[in-house]
């Protein structure tokens, strides 16, 4: 097989697989040790032909999730744009890394052009960005960047004899924020969970006791990291009101936003009124554009606000100069040199071709129509019987349960009926617990969602719901 031949083979089972997405099942379900024996992956165990490489690619998308499907529910993010894989498989076949300039001069330029340009729409000044592999990574980012910042010699030695230093976040923030505290030394007991109110956003009376608790126990508060849509209620904290209360205590707090969900409503100056007020009086910010943007993973952006140059001075150590050179005017040219990685995928050509094709409107109009699509979903529940909100809606997620009958658990009972569509195919949604109660959580991330699919959804669950209570009555 010539490599024209790979090559017109590859796109062929490419293009039907995008025009099957929809098709059957939105997954092959078989429990990993029946997967196993399907896949049989130790067989063959040699070298193999192209026409056996493609026995195996049909393998994989027959028992992989159709993350396309209009019934895929169950992550922030789904099927990929069109403008953003032509990005992917272009950055796989020039195949280079984006650490430095002259290895990768264009996307280089990309990338910078991208960042200045988001960290004019978010309102920071003097400020720096950069790609990471995912908000997690930049939340670490930010967290490193306050912890040398309050703490100027621990990047040298380290916490050794130090006072303790004490971070803040939403008792319901995502738990990458756990991995930060515990991978920089800072001690997840030092992770302090603020009590959320009704609507599940950082409670500021509690935020400053917490704050004074801390300093009169001779600890250094330093970091507050709010969120922009938690991962299960969708809320955001109030980023302005926290700025305030930084400034008003007077304390070295940097205040940094996670809007790996949610953030990107900074692109529209309505939403970011209406979610982000205050966005610019914050010290760092990151986003993803693979959730609900349709760009492949990974896609994210730290920026930070008013420190040009503190993501050099916070990541690099060691000597460097046999791979970082370049100067340009008076930032680095050599993007890796603030990464904490020093392989970078080419990621920004996705994003950019996308961002060419759809133009910000096009972005903003997305996130809109997510929003309009969730207060469909919401409104379903709210008139279906058997079905309640567990929470209002705050923006993106919808939280439901099943209603159960008298003698069954009601957490059970939805927890089961999840499990009843996953294992069936007819449908994947997540689960999620508040306030000690699980809910179904129900996320729109598929532009490709109509009213009808999302009634569809509603009715595998109240069949799936009333053959698990059918079943329990006459068992």
């Amino acid at each position: 097989m010539t490599e024209h031949d790979v090559f017109d083979r590859l796109f062929q089972v490419m293009e039907r697989y995008r025009n099957t997405q929809n098709d059957g099942p939105v997954v092959a379900y078989h429990s990993p040790a029946a997967l196993r024996e399907k896949l049989a992956l130790g067989r063959a165990d040699r070298p193999q032909s192209y026409d056996a490489l493609f026995d195996w690619v049909e393998t994989y998308l027959e028992y992989a999730v159709k993350t396309g499907h209009k019934q895929f529910w169950n992550r922030m993010w789904a099927d990929a744009n069109l403008p953003a894989m032509i990005g992917e498989i272009i950055s796989t076949i020039a195949h280079t890394s984006a650490c430095t300039f002259e290895s990768a001069p264009v996307s280089t330029e990309m990338e910078k052009y991208l960042i200045d340009e988001f960290l004019s729409l978010a309102g920071f000044h003097n400020g720096e960005g950069q790609m990471t592999t995912g908000s997690s990574n930049g939340n670490l980012v930010a967290m490193m960047a306050a912890r040398n910042l309050v703490m100027q010699t621990a990047k040298r030695d380290g916490l050794f004899g130090s006072p303790p230093l004490v971070a803040f976040v939403n008792a319901e923030a995502h738990y990458s924020m756990d991995k930060a505290a515990n991978l920089l030394g800072i001690g997840t007991d030092n992770l302090i969970k603020i009590a959320v109110d009704d609507h599940g956003r950082m409670r500021l009376d509690a935020l400053e006791q917490a704050i004074l608790d801390a300093r009169n126990a001779g600890k250094i508060p330093f970091f507050i990291g709010a969120t922009a849509a938690t991962t299960v209620r969708g809320a955001y904290d109030p980023v302005g009101d926290i700025c305030a209360l930084r400034d008003h205590l007077g304390l070295d707090l940097w205040v940094h936003v996670d809007g790996a969900w949610g953030g990107t409503v900074f692109l529209s100056e309505e939403l970011s009124d209406q979610y982000l007020s205050g966005l610019d009086q914050a010290d760092s910010f990151t986003f993803d554009f693979h959730k609900m943007h349709g760009i492949p993973m990974v896609c994210n952006f730290l920026l930070i606000n008013n420190r040009a140059g503190i993501l050099q001075a916070t990541v690099n150590s060691g000597n460097d100069d046999y791979i970082f050179r370049g100067e340009d005017n008076e930032r680095p040219a050599d993007l890796g040199a603030t990464s904490l990685q020093c392989g970078r995928h080419v990621d920004i050509l996705k994003l950019f071709l996308s961002w060419k094709f759809y133009g910000r409107a096009g972005f903003v109009a997305r996130i809109e129509r997510f929003l309009e699509k969730a207060a469909y979903a919401e409104a379903v529940v709210r008139k279906t019987p058997e079905l309640a909100m567990l929470v209002p809606r705050e923006s993106f997620n919808i939280n439901f349960v099943h209603s159960a009958p008298n003698g069954m658990d009601a957490d059970d009972l939805n927890r089961a009926i999840r499990q009843r569509l996953y294992e069936s195919g007819t449908a994947m949604v997540g689960l999620g617990t508040i306030k000690g109660q699980v809910s179904i959580r129900l996320l729109i991330a598929n532009e490709a969602v109509e009213n009808t699919d999302i009634d569809e959804f509603f009715q595998h669950v109240l069949d799936a719901g009333k053959a698990i209570i059918d079943a329990a009555a006459t068992a």
